[in-house]
């Protein structure tokens, strides 16, 4: 499960999207629960457009006094199962999540290890996510979609030897707006897919678990 990743840019956002982030909040480098990044949306069919969301489907500040869970990932298997997101993945409000990384444990050499997970290339890339809105629609926030990953060359070798192991769903540019424009959740599984181990890449992250790293 991700709960931590690298996001783009302004600069590199602009780049990767086309669409400019003049106006927006400033983001931090190091995203966590909580934290407001950038994503991209279609509201109404309007076409894609930028804007800042929480990370996690549920914000903590909307959470009961007394529940506190992590709505940070969600299994493309019980999507439109679980309450969290239910009511979402049916609108189909589907997101975009640029990246540069994200983290991961390894626990092959018998204790956690952070690492850096991203393109083979160092490219940004999108996560394929899922938002809502709150209140009077000014506040979003956003998750991010997982699927098995098992028998993936590479994602396979992250968390513990005795879970299930999962990947971020990574939409390629070419299907970037087609995701957005879904409108149908059941179209909307075919995107959830593995992305190919050969275009990706791994290593130790220069910081290791322990203190949050951020700008």
């Amino acid at each position: 499960m991700c709960v931590n990743y690298k996001p783009t840019d302004a600069e590199m956002l602009e780049a990767l999207s086309g669409l400019s982030p003049i106006g927006l909040p400033a983001w931090r480098d190091q995203i966590w629960q909580d934290y407001d990044a950038p994503i991209i949306l279609s509201r109404d069919g309007g076409g894609p457009a930028l804007a800042v969301a929480s990370y996690g489907m549920i914000p903590k500040d909307k959470m009961p006094p007394d529940i506190r869970m992590t709505t940070l990932n969600a299994r493309a298997e019980t999507i439109g199962e679980k309450r969290s997101y239910a009511g979402a993945w049916r609108a189909a409000q589907t997101c975009l999540v640029p990246a540069m990384a994200f983290y991961e444990p390894n626990w092959e050499s018998g204790k956690a290890e952070r690492w850096e997970i991203g393109m083979a290339d160092g490219s940004p890339f999108y996560i394929a996510g899922l938002w809502r809105a709150w209140d009077d629609g000014s506040w979003l926030s956003f998750t991010q979609i997982t699927v098995k990953a098992d028998e993936h060359p590479l994602m396979r070798h992250f968390h513990k030897p005795t879970e299930e192991k999962r990947s971020l769903v990574i939409i390629p540019r070419d299907q970037a707006e087609d995701w957005l424009e879904v409108g149908d959740p059941e179209i909307a599984r075919a995107y959830l897919q593995l992305y190919p181990a050969e275009l990706m890449a791994a290593a130790p992250a220069v910081h290791g678990y322990g203190r949050k790293k951020s700008a």
